[in-house]
Parts: structure tokens; sequence; C-alpha cells
């Protein structure tokens, strides 16, 4: 779709318009952004920018991500789409009986918060397999916005203040997390002055060993030791052992464009089971913010998810193909199911018989980088190695203790909730994109991209338009700025409605860059959102 097409008359209330340009950089926070236009202005390309901004969004948004994160991308080089995934693995002592050795013999899964939930992390990892591969200036050159600002601090904004305070009490108690937090014993204030010198050390030791002290020295050697002081069990060896891997994007079809999203062991196939439903009906012929349009697109990601929560795990462990589970003949079937007239609570299928922070950035040669790392929860883990400064995801709560195909094991993979997409046509690259926010991810994608290619609504007012989210059951979160007739509507169809007013907890905030046509002529139109402190920046 030409940009001509897209109505860019915003019919939402928006503090944000459409930025147009031919090197471009999205992200949830202003400092990032900049970060990766430094590298584009520098010689660099996509990736470097890409890179550039992740790690300074380890420092200026600690509450979604930080150097204890995971990882996952989809780029297009120029030439064809790349997937990443750097998600990391279980330590080698995980099993369903050491859980239930230490929390009780009626746990479900690894605990929320505190050392034990806690899996490699693998953020840096794939900020050096990225260079490796496709980077054009040297590996520190890419850490410096990160180490000045670490080291100097910044002025903490609106958004991320409020979600810092909103955990404060919960962690506190964790290893680490008040001294790296709570300098002052309570956390920033916005616009205060937050330093964070521990993570300029180690980034600067990221920079000048590429990687290697993360995964083979100092750092690793960090972790593990504090790791084993607070009872946990990652080791040297786990970190040792860690490889990101490069894996083939797995798509689907709609409107006569291609969405892609990294294969399982992450939740973004449930995008792709909701459109390959929807595609089945006529949403253009109903309005945009109507309760049909609504209706039929909750009941779809309802499907999806029956699916994806009984199916997705490490692929090794699946008992269905993400094929089995895209397939046309079976997603029909399920289309099926829906019925226009009531909310239902879909059990999983049978497919045999046919899941934060986000960010983006474009260059004028065609390169497109679709990139998102997290901590999972606010603060992650809310563990925090002292020395330097690694706040640790709390990845290893997404495995299960029972049996199915995401129960934990040794050197194993957790079902991941986070997830880039990128969009093609005609297996040319069109958009680079995501929406962070746990299982939120793959319901933006799809509600965002049922606005662009079903009703022209451009990527800004896609972006800016009320969501919802789908809990479990017949529950679902509607934002306050969703139309109160089609609210009642929907509740007079069966679903158990909570407006919620609070958009960064339950429905996400997105980046996008929709490609204008050649880069070098027409560039880009990228969004963000403004559910975060972010910024589209570009020249």
């Amino acid at each position: 779709m030409s940009i001509e097409n897209f109505d860019f008359n915003n019919p939402y209330p928006s503090t944000r318009l459409p930025v147009f340009a031919r090197n471009v950089v999205s992200t949830s926070h202003p400092l990032a952004a900049q970060a990766g236009l430094r590298m584009l202005q520098k010689g660099g390309n996509a990736v470097d920018a890409a890179i550039a901004a992740a790690a300074t969004m380890t420092i200026v948004e600690p509450v979604s991500n930080g150097l204890g994160s995971d990882a996952f991308c989809i780029l297009w080089d120029g030439k064809e789409l790349h997937g990443l995934n750097a998600s990391g693995r279980a330590p080698q002592s995980w099993t369903p009986e050491y859980f239930r050795r230490k929390y009780g013999a009626h746990a479900q899964t690894p605990p929320k918060r505190g050392i034990d939930s806690v899996t490699v992390p693998g953020a840096v990892s794939s900020w050096v397999a990225l260079s490796d591969k496709f980077g054009k200036l040297p590996f520190a050159d890419l850490m410096e916005p990160a180490i000045e600002i670490a080291e100097r601090g910044y002025l903490l904004p609106l958004v991320v203040q409020q979600k810092w305070v909103a955990a404060a009490q919960e962690l506190r108690s964790q290893p680490g997390f008040e001294q790296a937090f709570l300098p002052w014993g309570r956390a920033p204030k916005v616009g205060e002055l937050f330093q964070f010198k521990a993570a300029a050390r180690a980034l600067r030791a990221i920079a000048e060993s590429k990687g290697t002290a993360y995964y083979g020295g100092e750092i690793a050697r960090a972790i593990a030791k504090f790791c084993s002081a607070n009872g946990g069990a990652l080791t040297t060896r786990d970190f040792e052992e860690h490889r990101p891997e490069w894996v083939t994007p797995v798509g689907k079809d709609y409107r006569g464009y291609t969405l892609h999203e990294i294969p399982p062991n992450g939740q973004g196939i449930a995008a792709l089971i909701a459109l390959g439903i929807l595609d089945k009906f006529d949403l253009a012929a109903l309005p945009v913010d109507g309760v049909d349009s609504q209706h039929l697109q909750i009941e779809a990601m309802k499907l999806a998810f029956a699916d994806v929560y009984k199916y997705v795990g490490e692929q090794s462990a699946m008992s269905v193909t993400p094929e089995q589970m895209l397939d046309d003949a079976y997603l029909s079937s399920r289309a099926k199911l829906i019925d226009m007239k009531r909310a239902q609570d879909f059990g999983a299928g049978n497919p045999v018989k046919g899941g934060t922070i986000y960010l983006t950035a474009a260059d004028e040669n065609g390169m497109m980088v679709s990139f998102i790392q997290s901590n999972y929860m606010g603060f992650g883990s809310g563990c925090v190695e002292p020395e330097f400064g690694i706040s640790l995801q709390n990845r290893g709560h997404g495995f299960s203790l029972n049996e199915c195909a995401n129960q934990v094991a040794p050197g194993k993979r957790p079902f991941h909730t986070i997830i880039p997409a990128f969009l093609t046509k005609d297996g040319q690259p069109v958009m680079s994109f995501g929406v962070m926010g746990g299982n939120m991810q793959p319901q933006a994608h799809m509600q965002t991209l049922v606005r662009m290619l079903d009703y022209r609504q451009s990527p800004q007012a896609a972006c800016c338009a009320p969501r919802w989210r789908f809990n479990a059951g017949l529950e679902i979160n509607v934002e306050g700025t969703l139309d109160s007739a089609t609210v009642q509507g929907l509740q007079g169809r069966g679903h158990q409605i909570e407006v919620i007013n609070d958009s960064y907890q339950d429905f996400g905030a997105g980046q996008f860059i929709w490609r204008a046509g050649d880069p070098k002529t027409d560039g880009y139109v990228a969004a963000s959102d403004s559910r975060r402190d972010g910024l589209a920046a570009g020249y």
C-alpha cells in the first residue's frame, strides 16, 4: 500500500505526529532514538543504530529492560529477511523437582520474582551477533552513547518514573535492587538525575571485549557468584554455553501482505493465527471502532491463544508444528466457531488434523530492523548484580512445572512473550514494527494491522487508537477511550469488561516504520506510541 492510501487525519487524541525521513529510529525513550541517529550520522547502518539504541534503553528505561534482558530481532538486510532468537536457557539444575523441593509440592511455575526466576540473559549476545553479521561500525562505538548516559546520568521522564515508583515497594527486598534503583532509599522523582555507574562499568567491559566479558569473563563470573550467594542456580558454564540462534521467521498472508514473526518458543504465532482467522471475514465492511469489528477481533484472538497456550514452547518439545497451527483449512474450521451474537470461552483445537522495550530503525539503503528486548515484568526478577549493575530478567517464570511443551528442563528456553514483527508484500519490505507489553503483544500486532490494512488508518493513527486486551475466559480490559456504545455492545454479547485507564500497564506501546517507496527518495513514515515517553526521530 502506498502511503497516499493512508488517511493521515488522526481521529484519536494524541500527542504525536508521524515522522517522514530517509533514516529513522523509533524508540520508547528520546535519548535512545538520538543514540541510534548518532550512529547513522557517523556512517553506520540501521543495525548499528538499533544496537546503540538498545544499549541505551537498558539505562534510560530500566523498568522494562536491562543488561540482564533477553532479545529477539527480525531484519531486512536489503535483500532478504533474517530472524534472531537471543532468548536464554534454563540453568542446568532446573527441573520440576528443583522448584517443588524449594517452593512446595503444589507449585505450578517457577517464582515470579527473585533469583530462581532468572534464566541466562541473551540481549548482549544479540547485539554482538547482529554487529558481527550486519554492522558497519566498530562494536565499541555502538556502546558509547549508553556508557556516557550511564556515567553522566539522565533526568527521569514521566512514564518511566511512574512505573519505577509502582515497582519499588514490591522489589526493594530483592538482592541489589535498592542499591541500584533506590539511590536515596526511594525511586527518583520526575526530572531528577539518575546515574548508573555500575552499568557503565559493564558496558565498557562489553565494548572492550565485544561481549566475551559477559559470557565467558568477568561479568559472567560476577553474575554466577551473585546467584550462588543468593541461592540461585546459574553458573559460569550456563553463560559460556549460551548461543543466540539465527532462525527463519514464520509468516502468514493477510489482505495481500505477509506478517512475519519469530517462530516458537515465542508467542508471535498467536498474531498469525488470529489474522488467519480474520482473513475469512470482510472486516472492512464493518465500522472500524464498532462492536461487530471489535467482537470479531476479540474472538479470533481468543481462539489463537487457546492453541498457543496448549501447544507452544520450545519447538523441539512441541507436539504440533507451526505449519500445522497455521494451516488454512484448520483456521477456516476455527473461524466457523465464532458466534457474532455472543462471546465464548474457547478451548484449544486439534491442528494435527489438517509470547519490554521495542525499537525499530531503518536507513536510506533499505535496511530495516525490528528489535525487542525485555526484563519481562517490571524490573524483571528484581535482582541486580551490584558490581556491574546487571538487572536480571525473570523469564524463568514463563515455564510450567507441569507436563506440557513448556515444562521446565535443564538448558531449555521458556515460552516467551516478546515478539518483533515485520510486514512484507510480494517478498519486499513494507514495515518493521512491534508493540511491547506481555501477552498484549500479538493482540496489538493484530489490532494495529487490521486498522492499517483493512481501514487504511495511518501507522500513527493505528498506534494511537484505543485497544482492548484479552485476559482469560470471557474477561477483557478496554482503554477508557474506546467508544462507550461499543463497550456496551460488547458487554451485551457477554464480554466481561473492565475499563482501564493505565494504558502503559495493560495495552502496550508500539513503534512503527513503514517504507514509503525507494528509501533514498521516498523514505519512511514512522510512528511512536504516546503511551510511553518515546520518540520517532530521523533525517
